[in-house]
């Protein structure tokens, strides 16, 4: 029997850049792959690694859903990074924001039932309904489709120093646990969005890390997650 697949609603967001993000449902966890091949968003799954960006397409298409998309990503961290439970110190802007399996304490993705021995690797986040989503923050990138500045396929091309892509984060980059990304324009043209970071990526994972990688590559380290509209 097909496991329920576990979404969470995202409400309604306005970036700052005024682009407003309509609710949508979110795989509270990253797709993993089910024993009929098709892709299954469960807590005890392993995240679907080593498949490319279309194949990830392909995978949420086939059940119902899309791959997650670069406003939607944008909405639900923005989200998150304003709640001040998800923040070290307990208010928002004070210490940091939780970064999740980053350190190298293991080495490939783990599903959602892992805790790490580090407290300081916290997965988990809360959104402002009070859903909560599980890495963000590290453990496994996801592919992206970028609906921001991409082209009809998502991926995308040159992201300006003005772009939200990076001027959402309300923090400039490896500050206050935003992850890295880009300070200034860069030409990713023919590259695919991901977001989060994976197990080893140290400092620089972040609920607002953001990089290019090749679309046509299946890495270890990059997962994807499925949407749905409302």
């Amino acid at each position: 029997m097909q496991t329920e697949n576990k979404f969470i609603t995202v409400p309604e967001m306005m970036l700052p850049s005024g682009i407003v993000v309509p609710s949508f449902q979110y795989g509270q966890f990253a797709c993993s792959k089910g024993g009929d091949g098709k892709a299954v968003i469960t807590e005890d799954g392993t995240p679907w690694v080593r498949i490319s960006f279309e194949e990830a397409k392909a995978a949420c298409a086939d059940i119902g859903g899309q791959l997650v998309t670069e406003r939607q990503e944008l909405a639900i961290r923005l989200n998150a990074a304003q709640q001040d439970c998800n923040w070290t110190k307990g208010k928002v802007g004070e210490g940091k924001l939780f970064r999740g399996l980053r350190k190298g304490n293991v080495s490939s993705a783990q599903p959602g039932t892992f805790q790490s021995p580090d407290a300081k690797e916290r997965r988990w986040l809360t959104l402002s309904n009070g859903e909560k989503v599980c890495d963000l923050n590290g453990n496994v990138f996801s592919w992206i489709f970028d609906d921001v500045q991409g082209n009809d396929l998502g991926l995308t091309t040159i992201i300006k120093a003005d772009s939200p892509s990076l001027t959402t984060a309300p923090y400039p980059s490896q500050e206050k646990g935003m992850g890295w990304r880009p300070d200034g324009e860069r030409n990713w043209s023919g590259r695919a969005l991901v977001r989060g970071g994976c197990w080893s990526s140290y400092s620089r994972a972040g609920v607002f890390r953001l990089v290019g990688d090749h679309p046509e590559r299946r890495y270890d380290y990059v997962g994807f997650r499925c949407t749905k509209s409302l």
